[in-house]
């Protein structure tokens, strides 16, 4: 039942920021996305004994999160971001450095965030700015069904195991049942949401999303698993934490955002 109150209370405050917030606020609830989600990232690599900083990887990641400015993502914007925060981790290691082993692996642990949350959620911005609000709806939407789907077709008729050493309770029947109803939903609601897509591209966009969203949330199961850590936090009542909760959009949405802002 906690499960269920958070998921309708998640689904009601999603609806609320992407379709009715205003620019400033919907970039403001990305920000604190960013940084939760972040936070909870730098959290599973501590777990590992890496001594990776929370404010530098933060402060990388909101760097990186930034480029989508007010106009969508840039090359330029992102590519400056990008040193910008390859250089304030390059200080801050070469400050912290004390002679032991595992400075590339703590550079590149403090780098990730930038690139595995930042990008993605710079790239939910620039849907909304470039589609506007029904259009990244669509994709939220596709994914939350086919993760509804794929739970509840596992529970029914789940046999054999998806990819057992990540996620043994994820099943082949349960990626299957995702995939049938997220790309029904991207198809059909698709007609009216995203009208200037014909139904055949409509159908192999839909599946494309469901199959990176099934990869995105499958990545940080092993991310977290390595680590021995069951949820990204306990911030959300029966669904984990930030970042458990974007797991398959981080996946998902630049693609989503490629096809829309170039094809």
């Amino acid at each position: 039942m906690t499960r269920v109150i958070s998921g309708a209370v998640l689904v009601a405050i999603a609806i609320a920021v992407v379709w009715f917030a205003p620019p400033v606020v919907f970039v403001g609830v990305a920000a604190a996305m960013t940084v939760g989600a972040a936070t909870e990232l730098v959290a599973i690599a501590r777990a590992r004994g890496l001594e990776v900083s929370v404010s530098v990887a933060v402060l990388a990641t909101v760097l990186v999160a930034a480029s989508s400015g007010i106009s969508g993502p840039s090359a330029d914007a992102t590519q400056l971001l990008l040193m910008t925060a390859l250089v304030a981790v390059a200080v801050w290691a070469l400050g912290n450095w004390r002679g032991s082993g595992d400075a590339l692996a703590v550079v590149a642990v403090s780098l990730f965030p930038a690139l595995y949350i930042g990008l993605p959620i710079s790239a939910m911005v620039g849907i909304r700015v470039v589609g506007g609000p029904r259009v990244l709806f669509l994709l939220m939407l596709t994914v939350m069904v086919s993760d509804t789907a794929q739970y509840y077709t596992g529970r029914l008729f789940g046999r054999r195991p998806l990819a057992p050493l990540v996620s043994p309770k994820k099943t082949i029947e349960g990626a299957i049942g995702g995939f049938v109803f997220g790309t029904a939903l991207f198809a059909v609601a698709g007609a009216w949401w995203l009208p200037s897509l014909p139904l055949v591209f409509r159908v192999l966009l839909g599946v494309t999303l469901v199959a990176l969203g099934i990869a995105g949330d499958l990545f940080e199961s092993m991310l977290k698993r390595s680590a021995g850590v069951k949820d990204s936090s306990a911030l959300i009542p029966g669904h984990g934490g930030v970042l458990d909760r974007i797991d398959a959009l981080l996946f998902a949405a630049p693609v989503y955002y490629i096809v829309l802002k170039y094809a």
